[in-house]
């Protein structure tokens, strides 16, 4: 099978997805003919490899191959040949503005990673029925890691800097909870590279507490992982995700979770392998920088702050050093691997 993939390769969120789907793809000996979206950016030989043999491939491509691109839904109008044209969109929110639509009509079919995604989908753009495709985690990096024994409880939240991670809120529940106990700390490893020096700083700010410690960005998924291993519960009351990739990442080290009940992570979290924190209703998103009120994110007021608190208060009580095991058992099914025979899968249907 041949095919064409336009998406971009790098460490944020949909570079990391794109690489491990490349890599995936072609460990399935599918032809895959890379069209980057951006200058590649890779940090280690292997993945230099995988996307130099895409990028050697798409010399010849074949213009009657279906194109995959991994892109936002509103920069979907340029595609590669003639075949078939699937869109893959990661998006956070439950409504697209007429410039998204216009896009997402453009494409033949789409794939989304979520149950949630799909009936997003389904309701802004019928009659698309887009094919659910979870993405997955590297088990090769993000194992099983270690629990500490020094007698410290290390919370940690892992994604750059925004309103939409629910950055703002975290921090209340957590002053809450170091008030209680003495041997709690936070781990913040959100540099945002689209944030200017202001901006960054009032988020520094916020998180200035002498139990809160604050993490540059790591430039690799092994350097992640490092600091992941030492950690006990990953903590995301985000109101909106697109998949939550370093939610998953946590899962498959054995740590625990705290989340949103609610938008992609729902499709890996449940009762059985996080603590879920119940949102009842929406509200418009508006962060003022990314989002405008176009659509609607998770409410996130005090007593959804009053439940985070006293799910990190109960954890930090209680926490053994066990691990997650049922968290382990999870990330086990959402392989990159699974990802790329359901992308084949849904090219020869």
């Amino acid at each position: 099978m041949r095919l064409n993939l336009q998406a971009p390769i790098n460490q944020l969120g949909y570079g990391v997805a794109s690489l491990n789907i490349l890599k995936a793809l072609q460990a399935e000996d599918v032809e895959v003919s890379l069209f980057p979206i951006g200058q590649p950016q890779v940090t280690n030989q292997a993945d230099a490899d995988a996307v130099r043999r895409g990028v050697e491939t798409a010399k010849t491509f074949d213009p009657q191959a279906p194109c995959l691109k991994i892109w936002h839904q509103n920069q979907m109008a340029e595609r590669i040949g003639s075949g078939k044209f699937i869109g893959f969109p990661i998006f956070e929110l439950d409504t697209f503005n007429d410039l998204e639509k216009h896009h997402l009509n453009s494409c033949d079919e789409l794939m989304v990673c979520s149950q949630w995604a799909k009936r997003v989908v389904e309701d802004q753009c019928p009659p698309f029925s887009a094919k659910v495709v979870p993405l997955g985690v590297d088990s090769d990096i993000f194992k099983l890691a270690q629990s500490r024994n020094d007698g410290k409880v290390v919370f940690f939240n892992c994604g750059k800097w925004e309103i939409r991670k629910g950055h703002d809120v975290l921090m209340q529940a957590f002053r809450k909870v170091a008030e209680e106990y003495n041997n709690v700390e936070l781990w913040m490893m959100c540099s945002n590279p689209f944030n200017s020096k202001e901006e960054n700083n009032k988020w520094h700010e916020l998180y200035n507490h002498p139990k809160v410690k604050l993490i540059p960005r790591m430039e690799t998924q092994q350097e992640v992982y490092n600091i992941m291993s030492q950690v006990d519960c990953g903590v995301f009351p985000s109101r909106g995700e697109g998949w939550n990739l370093e939610l998953l990442e946590m899962m498959a080290a054995g740590k625990h979770v705290i989340a949103t009940n609610y938008s992609a992570h729902t499709e890996f979290c449940s009762q059985d392998n996080a603590k879920l924190i119940p949102i009842k209703d929406t509200e418009p998103a508006f962060d003022n920088k990314w989002f405008f009120g176009q659509g609607n994110w998770a409410k996130i007021d005090d007593e959804e702050v009053d439940l985070l608190a006293q799910e990190m208060s109960l954890f930090a009580e209680t926490y053994k050093g066990e691990q997650n095991i049922n968290g382990i058992e999870t990330a086990k099914k959402f392989s990159w691997q699974n990802t790329a025979k359901e992308i084949v899968k849904c090219l020869k249907r």
